[in-house]
């Protein structure tokens, strides 16, 4: 991902050394997700992060990797990340402009058996010229710049997108070391696109009654959607991108906040699939249907419910709700 095509599309040349920085992080964590097992890299770090998951080694480095770059790249304020309680105030004299909040590797429960992983990150400019606070990054996601994910499978690849400039397809090329862009304008397949639902259905005990009614509708055997989930929400928001249908974490008995986080996970994805022409909901989030992108968090670790993709199929949820009259 050349300097030069990042200033082209944004005229900015700070944002351009941001990105720049978080494209090398992305390198190194793909590499040391490569090189996991011959670097003794699998398995628990023996700590929890700060929501309370087990940290494995993996994401332990990589968050090392993603503040090293961000904090000495002389364009950020301050870092929020998953792996870190509370937020990181870049010093003085290296700061800049930019507010990040990162999910350094997105479904580390997976690393041990080779499945995919991924990076997910948005970025926010500070709205004073003071030094940044932590309001800074309490907004809601439509005053996000930039928002993207890297995925580590068989191929790395990097789909960011730039306010007001579609999203964009990169592939990490390791003979070159660089991300090579290999598609513009990333948009959901027309009418939706493949049937297919992705979610948890171990928790479906715990679901809302229009979940549950909305999925039993997709399994009608006459015309059935396909079941498809990963478990890393990298991946599953990538094949819903590329291919259509619909990405749900809903709200349950269990968890009525959610698990995702907000800031580093719901926004930044539902940012993506709103300008790759999709639809980003919380279905029923503290009694009323919201816009996921419209949420103010107050923390920078909030949790929400998360129904993105076709919208076809995000406002079949919605109306499930209405139908049977929970909102």
């Amino acid at each position: 991902m050349h300097c030069m095509y990042i200033m082209g599309k944004t005229g900015d040349k700070e944002l351009a050394i941001l990105l720049m920085a978080l494209q090398l992080a992305c390198k190194a964590t793909s590499r040391a997700c490569n090189k996991a097992g011959i670097a003794m890299l699998f398995g628990l770090a023996g700590e929890v992060n700060s929501t309370g998951d087990d940290q494995k080694k993996l994401d332990v480095l990589s968050n090392e990797i993603f503040i090293d770059a961000l904090t000495n790249c002389g364009a950020c304020s301050i870092l929020v990340s998953e792996e870190n309680e509370e937020p990181i105030f870049v010093p003085q004299e290296k700061a800049g402009r930019f507010v990040v909040a990162f999910d350094p590797l997105d479904g580390s429960s997976n690393i041990d058996c080779n499945v995919s992983t991924g990076t997910i990150f948005a970025v926010y400019e500070k709205t004073s010229d003071k030094p940044a606070t932590v309001d800074d990054i309490l907004r809601t996601g439509n005053d996000i710049m930039v928002a993207g994910y890297c995925m580590y499978g068989a191929a790395t690849e990097l789909v960011i997108t730039f306010k007001g400039h579609g999203v964009h397809r990169f592939t990490l090329d390791p003979s070159l070391g660089e991300f090579v862009h290999i598609q513009a304008h990333i948009a959901m397949p027309e009418g939706g696109g493949k049937k297919i639902y992705s979610c948890n259905e171990g928790n479906s005990a715990n679901w809302d009654a229009a979940i549950k009614s909305i999925i039993a509708k997709w399994k009608d055997p006459v015309k059935p959607y396909a079941a498809r989930y990963v478990g890393s929400m990298v991946s599953d928001v990538h094949r819903t991108i590329l291919y259509g249908g619909v990405y749900l974490y809903p709200a349950d008995a269990k968890s009525p906040n959610g698990k995702l986080r907000v800031l580093y996970e719901g926004f930044p994805m539902a940012f993506i699939m709103e300008q790759a022409g999709g639809a980003a909901s919380c279905g029923l989030f503290k009694g009323k249907l919201q816009r996921l992108l419209d949420i103010v968090p107050k923390t920078i670790h909030e949790k929400c419910p998360v129904v993105i993709g076709c919208h076809r199929d995000v406002e079949a949820v919605l109306n499930e709700y209405k139908l049977l009259g929970l909102a």
